[in-house]
């Protein structure tokens, strides 16, 4: 009787390689459909000296500029000089959506004049937070438009530079 439950305890023994060849397969597979981080890089232009900015404004002298305050948006142009201004959304939010809407109109009412404009600036506030930063530079940088049947991004203003509001303005 002792032999017979060697005998049984021997037989025992379990057969793997199938579910070792699934993993395998298997976690490779899930690995690499794994976002890990996901990087975007937004490019923008870093200010230069002073000398190359006063050589700048004398061969471009009306730059385009948005300031991001935290309760309103205030579209410059040329530098300086108040185009239109966006206060919150019914929300509290900033108002994102209809300075794009206004830049795709200037951007169109300046291409049937000829004019070729792609650089804008972007004054903030030292205190904004950075998500808002980004979604102003996205929405200054293109919008989505449907062409044949298809979802793009067209392009409003690409060149981007980024500066800080004068303290003057920043005051309450």
């Amino acid at each position: 009787m002792l032999n017979r439950r060697k005998a049984q305890l021997a037989e025992a023994e379990l057969d793997i390689t199938s579910f070792m060849n699934l993993m395998i397969v298997l976690v490779p597979v899930l690995l690499l459909s794994l976002v890990f981080a996901q990087i975007r890089v937004l490019n923008i232009q870093l200010p230069g000296i002073t000398e190359q900015l006063i050589q700048q404004e004398r061969e471009q002298p009306q730059q385009l500029e948005l300031e991001v305050h935290a309760d309103k948006l205030r579209l410059n142009y040329p530098a300086g000089v108040p185009l239109q201004e966006f206060v919150l959304t019914e929300q509290g939010q900033l108002d994102f959506a209809s300075l794009s809407l206004y830049l795709q109109d200037l951007k169109l009412t300046w291409q049937q004049k000829q004019i070729d404009k792609q650089a804008i600036t972007i004054l903030a506030e030292p205190d904004l937070d950075y998500q808002t930063l980004v979604t102003a530079m996205d929405t200054v940088r293109s919008f989505k438009a449907v062409v044949t049947a298809q979802v793009v991004d067209a392009e409003l203003f690409p060149l981007i530079s980024l500066g800080e509001l004068p303290q003057a303005e920043n005051a309450p």
